[in-house]
């Protein structure tokens, strides 16, 4: 699903630098919490919510990036597992 924009995320790493990219990743994903309180009341569309979720998208691939993207495949793996787990135990499988 990701494309492959590393070329991108190398370039804002060397402009702005990490702190900066940490700074935008929670402003971000800020803005994408404070869209979903506005969504559940009705006070924006949808399209915001996707145009947040780009946003966010775009960041969390700049974090994996700059964290290492098998580090954070290997730590999604050990999440799906655990969330597996409590499927299976929530549902009586």
């Amino acid at each position: 699903m990701m494309m492959d924009y590393q070329e991108l995320y190398r370039a804002t790493l060397s402009k702005w630098g990490k702190e900066a990219q940490y700074d935008q990743a929670v402003e971000e994903c800020a803005e994408l919490i404070a869209s979903l309180k506005h969504l559940k009341r009705g006070k924006v569309e949808e399209e915001v919510i996707i145009e947040e979720l780009a946003d966010v998208t775009l960041m969390v691939g700049q974090l994996t990036y700059m964290f290492g993207e098998e580090r954070v495949q290997k730590a999604v793996e050990r999440k799906i597992i655990k969330l597996r787990a409590l499927l299976e135990s929530d549902s009586g499988i």
